[in-house]
């Protein structure tokens, strides 16, 4: 179905803006969900920090592998059917997940599970550009933000507090049910805006694809991506829960708290930059301004964090907040290309950020290990591999500090 009018308000927000939200909901729930679950896990099936590592990085992993095929499948098809078939395999992976008794089929199920959910963001911040003009997407990039925020505090206290009731498997077929509904609900509420796809054979969108990876400007973002959004990722998915538990002392009840203050903080930010983007440009300040003070007061709480000063309900809820602001990337990077690129850019730039998460969450998980076995206790090991995270941020701030001279792209 296409649409020759400008479409209401009411219309955007009910059948572009809500099924797009609700599977970028999905996604971030099933992003996070392994923080809390990791000690039953852990407990179950008896894995080891590398091994915990490996099985909640293959979401990263699937989903990262993904995005370039991704891109060119949006500007190509369109989001509406890119995310709607994406997610039946969503819904597959959190049934094997839900049934599986060993390593090798929960990693399975949960590269699924990641390779499903990787249109979610994209497939919205692709609808927005067909739907909206450019002075709104800050905006929108912001409030569909918000809605993964809400997935991510979903996965921490409420989560924990469910568990005793569902269970992991339980929770993880309450999920298989939620990606099918979504799915049905993208294809057949959603409209189609068929003039806006891209036409040409895989050399022509592969060419797209090379335009964008081989371009200055991009990789002026890289690491930005990979540090900042990957490596608050793998702190949100995984090590925030054990850094609580194991450096401050915490139960893993109090953990979850400090993970749904984290999310809330995030929820928070999003919201603010949704409701403030438009205004402060109005003022100069730019998405691009935004993004580099969020996230140098980000490198700043994460110190605090790691020399363990001040309250640490408080740092974390902060963090979230200011973390916030790296998602404003999505829409800048967009801003740079030509419009028939966006989908191409935007999973490009992400692809950064999934490597970066998949190698930190790992990472960590296999140098915690190491660390371990030479005698460092797991307090120490930690404090260790939070300064190696930082010190890779600071250095790939450098870049992102200077990137006020790209100039935007001029229909």
């Amino acid at each position: 179905m296409s649409l020759r009018s400008a479409p209401s308000p009411a219309f955007l927000a009910s059948r572009i803006f809500l099924p797009f939200a609700l599977g970028y909901y999905l996604s971030y729930l099933l992003r996070t969900v392994n923080a809390v679950i990791s000690p039953d896990l852990t407990r179950e099936l008896g894995l080891s920090a590398a091994d915990l590592g490996l099985l909640t990085s293959m979401y990263f992993f699937a989903f990262g592998l993904a995005q370039i095929p991704v891109g060119i499948a949006l500007d190509r098809y369109g989001p509406r059917r890119v995310e709607a078939a994406l997610l039946l395999l969503t819904a597959i992976g959190g049934v094997l997940f839900a049934t599986g008794e060993s390593l090798p089929t929960l990693a399975s199920g949960r590269g699924l599970i990641g390779m499903g959910v990787s249109a979610c963001l994209m497939g919205g911040l692709k609808g927005f550009t067909q739907w909206y003009p450019r002075e709104k997407l800050a905006s929108m990039t912001g409030y569909i933000m918000s809605s993964g925020a809400l997935g991510a505090v979903t996965a921490s206290a409420p989560l924990e507090a469910a568990l005793p009731f569902l269970g992991w498997r339980g929770a993880f077929w309450l999920v298989a049910a939620l990606a099918a509904g979504v799915a049905a609900l993208i294809f057949f509420s959603m409209p189609e805006k068929d003039e806006s796809h891209e036409t040409g054979d895989l050399q022509h969108a592969l060419r797209g694809v090379s335009e964008v990876l081989t371009a200055r400007t991009f990789w002026g973002f890289a690491a930005q991506s990979a540090f900042f959004t990957g490596g608050f990722m793998a702190l949100q998915g995984l090590w925030a829960v054990p850094w609580l538990m194991e450096v401050n002392g915490y139960s893993r009840a109090l953990a979850a708290d400090h993970l749904f203050w984290l999310n809330i903080g995030m929820l928070a930010g999003q919201l603010a930059i949704g409701a403030w983007a438009m205004p402060l440009a109005r003022r100069g300040i730019t998405p691009l301004r935004i993004m580099q003070i969020g996230l140098f007061i980000s490198m700043l709480v994460e110190a605090l964090i790691i020399v363990e000063t001040g309250s640490t309900l408080a740092l974390w809820c902060v963090l979230g907040a200011v973390s916030a602001t790296g998602a404003q990337m999505y829409g800048v990077m967009s801003g740079l290309f030509a419009p028939h690129l966006s989908g191409r850019v935007t999973t490009s730039i992400n692809l950064m950020a999934f490597v970066g998460a998949f190698v930190v969450q790992w990472g960590l998980g296999g140098l915690l290990d190491t660390l371990r076995a030479g005698g460092i206790d797991a307090a120490d090991s930690l404090r260790i591999a939070f300064v190696i995270l930082l010190a890779a941020q600071v250095l790939s701030f450098i870049p992102l500090s200077r990137a006020g001279r790209y100039r935007q792209w001029e229909n």
